[in-house]
């Protein structure tokens, strides 16, 4: 019986760990956690937020999905986004969702994320 969701693990190219860094740890304000080192070394890096978890991995032939994506679920979406667009990041506003306002933005290596907070 499945109990919950553990995490998302999302892909990215090798050597951009750096970016991945900067973008889910400095700007989304994510917690980078230490990799247990049999995993460490194949790269990539794990981040928490709340109850979110995104595992990123190294994919050498990697291509990012077009649609598949993480639902992030954050709280003052306009600023949120604000800080997305300041950072020169592409902010997709979608209203198809009753109940929630949402975006979409890409990270460094093309994944396609989604940002939403439900309306009250």
């Amino acid at each position: 019986m499945i109990t919950g969701l553990d995490h998302i693990q999302l892909a990215a190219p090798p050597g951009t760990e750096d970016a991945l860094r900067a973008y889910y740890a400095d700007l989304l304000g994510m917690t980078e956690v230490p990799k247990p080192p049999a995993l460490a070394a194949r790269g990539g890096c794990w981040f928490e937020a709340g109850t979110a978890r995104l595992h990123l991995g190294i994919e050498p032939d990697f291509r990012p999905a077009r649609k598949a994506h993480p639902g992030l679920r954050v709280h003052g979406i306009d600023a949120f986004a604000a800080r997305l667009t300041a950072a020169g990041a592409t902010v997709t506003w979608d209203d198809a969702l009753p109940g929630h306002r949402r975006f979409y933005s890409l990270d460094p290596a093309g994944n396609r994320l989604e940002f939403l907070e439900p309306q009250v």
